[in-house]
């Protein structure tokens, strides 16, 4: 697949959706690594958007790969935003508390990076790199 390019701006989320679901139809991916895929991709994605870009008053792009050989799908994310590893945040632990009594924040990363096999953070010059690797089911006759 060819590479995606969108502007940094919430108007973007569809197209990156649309590009994860075809990676993930690509892949053979089954419905429910599908959807969390593409739940992963899009929190990271909306982060990006939000708190690399428009609350410090930037603009750039984001840049979607996909890469798919028989034991894996690998998206990635580039931008050129404000520096954040979201591997780095601490998970949450007050999931077994009532909403109301939990802290705001920090859930949707958590769930993002739980949602794939392996996530990836990479800073490359003035960008970050956001790697998502799907494992594909592979079925032996």
């Amino acid at each position: 697949m060819e590479s995606l390019t969108v502007s940094g701006t919430l108007d973007s989320l569809g197209a990156i959706a649309q590009y994860v679901i075809q990676a993930a139809q690509a892949a053979n991916l089954d419905k429910k690594a599908s959807y969390n895929l593409r739940l992963a991709v899009d929190e990271i994605a909306t982060n990006i958007i939000i708190h690399g870009y428009e609350e410090v008053g930037l603009e750039g792009e984001l840049i979607c790969q996909v890469q798919l050989n028989e034991q894996t799908l690998t998206i990635s994310i580039e931008d050129t935003g404000v520096p954040y590893n979201p591997s780095q945040q601490d998970s949450p632990d007050d999931l077994d508390k009532p909403l109301e009594q939990r802290q705001i924040g920090g859930l949707g990363v958590y769930l993002a990076i739980q949602s794939v096999d392996k996530f990836i953070y990479e800073r490359l010059r003035d960008r970050n790199r956001n790697i998502f690797v799907v494992n594909r089911q592979t079925h032996s006759c």
